[in-house]
C-alpha cells in the first residue's frame, strides 16, 4: 500500500514550510520521548500501584528499548522501500494505538506487553524522522535542524513529563498515556497536511526480498558504519545507566514527594529548550565531532554528581538538574547530525533505522545493567547508584576518544 511506483525528486520547500515540517517532526519525537521518559518519574507510583520494585520498572523500560531495537533493525530491511511520509504516518498511527493499550492495561503484565508494543512501533519513528532531515536538509544546516528536532527532549521534560506526573498524581498512572493518545492524533493530522511526499531515495527497481537480509548484513559489516554504530550504542548505554533511576532515587533517597519530581524535570527541560538549538548551531560552525567531544567530556561531571547526590533541598536540585539535562541530552545533538553524513543517500534510511535499533539496544542494556547494581531496603532507600555513575563516566570517556574515528563517506549537500 505504501510503496511508490514513481520516484520523485526531493521537493524544494519554502522556509515557512520547512520550519513547520521540522517542528512537526519535533512534536512527533516529543510523543515518542515522552512515552519513554514518563515511565521514569512514574516509577514510584507504578511501584506502589503494582507492588513491584525498581528492577521491575527498569525491566519495563528495557522491554520498550529491546523491542524498539528489534523493530528498528527489522525496519532497516524495508524503510528505504517506501515513501517516508506514508511510512511515518503508518507507524505513528500504530504507536498511538500502543499508548491506548498502555492506558487501558489492568495489571503490570499487560502493561509490560503494551510497553513492548510501544517499543516495536515507536522504535522506527526516530529513524524515519532523521532520514527525512537527511533527505531534505543540506549537510551544512543539519546541525541546526537536528537541534530543532532535539528540542523534543526539552519539550518532553518541560511539558510532557511534568504534566504527565501531575495528571498521574490526581487521576491515576494511566492518565499520561491517555494524554499521549490525544496529542498523537492531533500531531498526526498536522503531519499528514504538512509533510511532503519523499520518494527520491527509492530506486526504480526495489531490492528483491531474497536480497534484503544479505544487504542488511553488508550494511552492518561496513567498517565506517560499524564505527558509527559503536559510538551510538555506547553513548546511549552510558546515559541509560543513570537516567531511568533519577526519579526513584530522588523519592527514595532525597525524600521528595512524587509530585515534587515534576519541578526538577521542569527546571532541567527549561534549560535544554535553550541549549539544544545553541549546541546544534555550534556543531554546524565548529564541526560535529569536535562539539560532541566537548559536550560528552563536560557531561561526565553531572553524571557523577547525580549519582553521588548529598542530601539537598528541592530548590538546590532544581538548580543542579539543568546542567545534567543540558549536557547529557546535548551530546546527542552533534552525534545525530554526524550520523546523517555517514551513509550514501540511498542507504540513509536503512542506516539510520539500524542505528536507531542499536541505540535502543544500548538503552535497554544500560537500563538493565543499571537495575542490577541497585538495592532497595525496607524503607525504600536505594543503594549502588554510585557504581552506575562511574560506569557511565568511563563509557563517556571512551566515546570522547572514539568519535575521531567516525567519519562520513564524503561531504553531502542537499539532494538533487
Amino acid at each position: 500500500m505504501m510503496a511508490a511506483s514513481k520516484v520523485a525528486p526531493v521537493p524544494m520547500l519554502t522556509p515557512a514550510r520547512e520550519r513547520a515540517m521540522l517542528w512537526l517532526l519535533a512534536l512527533t519525537q516529543f510523543t515518542v520521548i515522552m512515552d519513554f521518559m514518563v515511565m521514569m518519574p512514574l516509577a514510584p507510583q507504578l511501584m506502589q500501584a503494582f507492588g513491584i520494585g525498581p528492577a521491575a520498572v527498569s525491566g519495563a523500560v528495557s522491554a520498550y528499548a529491546w523491542c524498539a531495537g528489534l523493530s528498528g533493525l527489522l525496519a532497516a530491511t524495508y524503510i528505504d522501500r517506501f515513501d517516508r511520509k506514508k511510512l511515518l504516518l503508518t507507524m505513528f498511527c500504530l504507536f498511538t494505538v500502543s499508548n491506548l493499550a498502555c492506558a487501558l492495561a489492568p495489571n503490570f503484565h499487560v502493561l509490560l506487553w503494551s510497553r513492548a508494543f510501544a517499543g516495536l512501533t515507536g522504535g522506527v519513528l526516530g529513524a524515519i524522522v532523521m532520514a527525512i532531515i537527511g533527505d531534505v536538509i543540506p549537510s551544512e544546516r543539519r546541525g541546526a535542524a537536528t537541534g530543532i528536532v532535539m528540542t523534543s527532549f526539552a519539550m518532553a521534560a518541560v511539558g510532557g513529563v511534568p504534566i504527565g506526573v501531575v495528571l498521574a498524581a490526581h487521576f491515576g498512572w494511566a492518565s499520561p498515556f491517555f494524554l499521549l493518545v490525544v496529542l498523537s492524533l492531533l500531531i498526526w493530522l498536522g503531519a499528514a497536511r504538512v509533510l511532503p511526499s519523499l520518494t527520491a531515495h527509492m530506486g526504480a527497481v526495489p531490492t528483491p526480498v531474497r536480497q534484503v537480509l544479505p544487504k542488511l548484513g553488508a550494511l552492518l559489516r561496513e567498517r565506517r558504519h560499524m564505527e558509527a554504530f559503536a559510538l551510538s550504542i555506547v553513548n546511549m548505554t552510558a546515559g541509560m545507566l543513570v537516567i531511568p533511576f533519577i526519579s526513584p532515587v530522588l523519592v527514595g533517597n532525597m525524600g521528595l514527594a512524587p509530585a515534587d519530581v515534576t519541578w526538577v524535570y521542569l527546571a532541567g527541560g527549561c534549560a535544554t529548550i535553550f541549549t539544544a538549538r545553541l549546541i546544534g548551531r555550534w556543531a554546524d560552525r565548529a564541526g560535529k565531532q569536535q562539539v560532541y567531544r566537548w559536550v560528552a567530556l563536560l557531561s561526565i561531571a553531572p553524571l557523577l554528581f547525580m549519582t553521588h547526590l548529598p542530601q539537598l533541598p528541592l530548590l538546590a536540585l532544581m538548580l543542579v538538574f539543568p546542567f545534567f539535562m543540558a549536557l547529557v541530552s546535548g551530546r546527542t545533538i552533534p552525534l545525530q547530525a554526524l550520523l546523517t553524513t555517514i551513509p550514501e543517500p540511498h542507504k540513509r534510511g536503512a542506516f539510520l533505522s539500524a542505528n536507531s535499533a542499536l541505540q535502543s539496544l544500548g538503552s535497554g542494556l544500560g537500563a538493565w545493567l543499571g537495575g542490577l547494581t541497585l538495592q532497595t531496603d525496607a524503607v525504600g532507600h536505594i543503594s549502588g547508584y554510585g557504581i552506575n555513575g562511574w560506569l557511565a563516566a568511563g563509557l563517556s570517556l571512551w566515546t570522547v576518544w572514539w568519535v575521531a574515528r567516525v567519519r562520513g563517506a564524503a561531504p553531502q549537500g542537499a539532494p538533487a
